[in-house]
């Protein structure tokens, strides 16, 4: 899938989900400080395996959209993270796993990977505070920015849409709960992740979803890449991704903004539902 679908995908995830939590398994009602937050986490999170995807760091040209969020600062470590990425690649690859020469779509489209990026951010928020959450909030909101606005964002430039996510990340600090928003973070960027694979999964290229499980009988791998067969998979950029995942998608993070915000000012006034 492309960006933005990815960030809308993210973004649909988190909404809905927070109704089905209110709604089914009597979850407390989110104010929207967290409500936002956890919308802004979980859509940066389904950007955030795409950074393997790096392009020219000079001229901040090519590579994947997210990786132009902060300029050439991102479109560094882009590259940092393709070539990490490809280098536990060749050093983990069977007989039967083909040679590559670059990094995307293996170690950030893996399982191993979702977790890594849940529990650490977590870990990281509750174990160094302040020098951890405002640094987590600020690049999550970036990839989020660039995502979900992805056309604003282009034509801002990188600039603009660093300082709105720099005020953006200080304010949700100043008014974070640690004892409940330092794990939601952490939890929201695993749940991102995880939706942006199986956004891919839905395509013909697939992701090797289950490393380092060896896959297969004659032929063992343990990169094989996992997705529906090619008659039913989608089209990366096609009309399919671009109009009907896109549109629902939007539809439904409305839809869910809307029941969730409609609740919140109800029960301003005594009315629960």
């Amino acid at each position: 899938m492309m960006g933005r679908s990815h960030a809308l995908s993210g973004a649909a995830t988190w909404l809905a989900g927070s109704v089905v939590m209110e709604q089914v398994f009597d979850y407390p009602h989110q104010s929207p400080l967290y409500l936002a937050l956890g919308t802004a986490m979980c859509a940066g999170g389904a950007l955030l395996p795409d950074l393997d995807l790096s392009g020219k760091v000079t001229t901040n040209q090519g590579g994947a959209t997210v990786a132009h969020t902060f300029g050439p600062v991102s479109m560094f470590i882009s590259e940092v993270i393709e070539k990490l990425s490809l280098g536990i690649y060749t050093a983990t690859r069977l007989s039967h796993d083909p040679k590559r020469d670059y990094g995307h779509r293996t170690f950030t489209h893996t399982l191993p990977f979702v977790v890594l990026m849940g529990w650490g951010a977590s870990f990281l928020c509750q174990r160094f505070g302040k020098w951890a959450v405002l640094p987590i909030l600020f690049f999550m909101i970036g990839l989020a920015l660039r995502g979900v606005f992805e056309h604003w964002a282009k034509r801002a430039g990188w600039v603009i849409t660093t300082a709105v996510a720099a005020a953006a990340s200080w304010y949700t600090f100043e008014n974070l709960d640690s004892g409940r928003g330092y794990p939601l973070i952490g939890f929201a960027v695993g749940v991102g992740c995880f939706v942006h694979l199986m956004g891919d999964i839905v395509t013909s290229a697939g992701v090797p979803i289950l490393w380092p499980i060896p896959t297969g009988f004659k032929k063992i791998r343990l990169w094989r890449m996992i997705g529906v067969p090619n008659s039913i998979s989608v089209e990366v950029g096609g009309k399919v991704e671009t109009l009907v995942l896109s549109t629902l998608f939007i539809i439904i993070s409305f839809g869910a903004g809307a029941w969730l915000a409609g609740g919140a000012i109800l029960r301003r006034f005594g009315v629960d539902i």
